[in-house]
C-alpha cells in the first residue's frame, strides 16, 4: 500500500431531523482495497454520496489526492478521479455502451473547423479499457440487454475513462452468481494492483475477509474503529457493527415435526424443470439449495402459480390439489415472499399499514368498499409489535425503513394472510447481521405458531443453520437431500457442482 490519496476527517451531515454522519474519519490508501461496514442505515452509504458529491457535508474536510476538496455534483467528483459503482447501476439503458463510457465528457475533434464527436477515438479507448479488464462487451449494445454483471463492467470501464484512481463498490455483488462474484474480485484485485484505492462496501463479512486489506466499522453514523482485516476476526467486526456480542447467529428453535403436509411429485415442465420429487412435513424448515439458475425460485414460483402449472402431482395434507395461479395457492395456504422486495415484496412509496393489508383489502373494507382504517391499523401494530419493526406507527412510509426492516413488511404482508405454508425466497439478501439475527429469530418462533417454511438461499451457513432437512438442486433437477445432523458446506457444494451425485431422498 502506497500514499493516502482519500482522508476524511470529522464529516457531519445531518437531514431533516437526523443526523446521518456524526463525526466520520476515513482514510485510503493507493493499492488498498479499504472496506465499510455497519448495518443498515448505520450512513456507509450517506458518507459515500458526501465523497461523490451527491451530497455535501455540513461540517468536516475531504482531502483527495493532496487537495481539500468539497465537490458539488458527482461530475466534479469523477473529474477529480473518484467514481462509485451502486448496487443498482446508474447507466442510462435505452443508451449504448458507448455512449455511456463517454457520456458528459464525450472526445471531440475538428473537421473542417467544426467541432464533432470522435467515435473512433473513444471505440479504440474503449476497446483498449475492456482488454485492460479482460472482457469483451460489444460497444454498441444498449445496457438494458446487459447482465448485471456486464452493466457492473461498464461502471468500472466508465470511471477509468477518466482515470480515476479511486473507486467506490457499494454493495457490488448483491445480484451476482458466484460464479461472477469471482470474475468480479479479479478484477478488483488488479485494479489493486494497478495502485488504485478501493472502497468496498459490503454486508457480506466473508467477502470482507476474503478481498480487504483494513476495514472500518460505522455505527448510528459514529465512526467506530479501522482495523488490519488480518488482526481481526468475525465476531468483533459483528460487535462493533452492532454494539454488542452476536451470540446466535441462527436462533434454530426445536419444533416438533408433524406428518407429511404437503407433497410434490413428478413435477416437471416442457423447459426447465425435470421430473422434481420432494416433501415438507409440518413444523420444519425445509431448505433448497443449488447454484444460481439451479431451478430453486423456478420451483417455488410454479408451485405458487405465478408461471403456467407444470405436469406432476401436488398433495396437500394427502389430498391433490391443482394450482393455476397465485389466488389458488393463497386459498390453499400456501403464500410465497420474493428475492426481490423492492420489485415484488413492498411498495416503498406507501405506508406499512397499507403494505400489509394489500393483498387482503376485502378483510379490511366496509359496505361500499370504504376502507375500514381502524381495522387496518390495528392489524399493522399487531405485526410491527411481533415483528420487531422499527418504526413509530403504521403510518409510516416503507421507503424510509432499513433494508432490514424492509424485508419485515414483506414478511408481514405474507403472514397476514394466515399461510399454512409460508416459502421465503433468500429471507435476508441484502440485509446487515444484526437484521438477520433477527429474520432468523422470527423464522424460528413462526414454527412455534404452526408455520411450515420452505427456505432458498445461497448462503450456505444460513440453510444449516436453521432447516431441518435442505435439498440441493442442480440444472432443474433435484441432485439429493441432507438431514440436519449430516449437512455440511462441503457436501452440498460437491452435490451442487455435480461432482459426486446425491441419493434424492424424498
Amino acid at each position: 500500500m502506497g500514499e493516502t490519496i482519500l482522508q476524511l476527517e470529522n464529516i457531519v451531515k445531518s437531514f431533516p431531523g437526523v443526523l446521518a454522519l456524526d463525526g466520520i474519519d476515513l482514510n485510503l490508501r493507493s493499492g488498498e482495497i479499504h472496506a465499510v461496514c455497519g448495518e443498515n442505515g448505520a450512513g456507509k452509504s450517506t458518507l459515500m454520496k458526501v465523497v461523490c458529491g451527491v451530497h455535501q457535508a455540513d461540517k468536516g474536510e475531504m482531502v483527495v489526492n493532496g487537495i481539500t476538496e468539497c465537490f458539488k455534483n458527482p461530475m466534479e467528483a469523477y473529474k477529480k478521479g473518484i467514481s462509485i459503482i451502486f448496487q443498482e447501476t446508474s447507466l442510462f439503458e435505452e443508451m449504448t455502451v458507448l455512449d455511456n463510457l463517454f457520456l458528459g465528457h464525450e472526445k471531440t475533434k475538428k473537421t473542417m473547423g467544426i467541432s464533432h464527436i470522435d467515435y473512433t477515438a473513444m471505440r479504440e479507448e474503449a476497446t483498449e479499457i475492456f482488454k485492460r479488464l479482460n472482457t469483451t462487451i460489444d460497444l454498441d449494445a444498449k445496457i438494458k440487454a446487459l447482465g448485471m454483471a456486464q452493466k457492473q463492467m461498464v461502471e468500472i470501464a466508465k470511471a477509468l475513462t477518466f482515470n480515476a484512481n479511486i473507486i467506490i463498490f457499494d454493495e457490488p455483488t448483491a445480484s451476482l452468481t458466484q460464479r461472477e462474484v469471482e470474475a468480479l474480485f479479479k478484477i478488483i484485485d488488479e485494479l489493486k494492483k494497478s495502485g488504485m484505492g478501493i472502497v468496498y462496501i459490503s454486508h457480506r463479512l466473508e467477502e470482507i475477509f476474503e478481498i480487504s486489506d483494513r476495514v472500518t466499522v460505522i455505527r448510528d453514523g459514529k465512526y467506530i474503529s479501522t482495523k488490519d482485516t488480518k488482526k481481526t476476526t468475525k465476531n468483533e467486526l459483528v460487535a462493533d457493527m452492532v454494539g454488542r456480542e452476536m451470540g446466535e447467529y441462527y436462533p434454530k428453535t426445536e419444533t416438533k415435526i408433524g406428518d407429511k403436509l404437503l407433497e410434490v411429485k413428478h413435477y416437471y415442465d416442457q423447459g426447465f424443470l425435470n421430473d422434481i420429487n420432494f416433501y415438507l412435513r409440518k413444523g420444519e424448515i425445509l431448505g433448497f439449495s443449488g447454484l444460481a439458475g439451479a431451478g430453486r425460485t423456478e420451483v417455488m414460483e410454479s408451485l405458487c402459480g405465478f408461471t403456467e402449472r407444470a405436469a406432476g402431482q401436488v398433495f396437500l395434507e394427502g389430498e391433490e390439489i391443482k394450482i393455476n395461479n397465485y389466488r389458488d395457492a393463497k386459498k390453499a395456504g400456501i403464500v410465497y415472499v420474493s428475492e426481490d422486495r423492492g420489485k415484488y415484496g413492498v411498495i416503498v412509496d406507501m405506508i406499512i399499514k397499507q403494505n400489509i393489508t394489500l393483498p387482503q383489502l376485502h378483510r379490511f373494507s366496509k359496505a361500499l368498499g370504504v376502507m375500514d382504517i381502524p381495522a387496518e391499523g390495528k392489524a399493522a401494530d399487531k405485526y410491527i409489535g411481533e415483528m420487531g419493526i422499527k418504526a413509530p406507527d403504521g403510518d409510516f412510509l416503507v421507503a424510509n425503513l432499513s433494508g432490514g426492516n424492509q424485508q419485515k413488511v414483506s414478511v408481514s404482508k405474507a403472514l397476514a394472510l394466515k399461510p399454512k405454508i409460508l416459502i421465503l425466497d433468500e429471507p435476508t439478501r441484502g440485509v446487515d447481521v444484526s437484521a438477520k439475527a433477527e429474520i432468523h429469530k422470527i423464522i424460528s418462533e413462526l414454527t412455534q405458531k404452526g408455520v411450515t417454511i420452505i427456505m432458498i438461499s445461497s448462503e450456505l451457513p444460513e440453510l444449516i443453520g436453521m432447516c431441518d432437512r435442505i435439498y440441493v438442486m442442480k440444472e432443474g433437477r433435484i441432485a439429493g437431500s441432507f438431514d440436519r445432523d449430516e449437512v455440511t458446506q462441503e457436501k452440498i457444494l460437491i452435490m451442487a457442482l455435480g461432482t459426486e451425485t446425491g441419493e434424492g431422498k424424498a
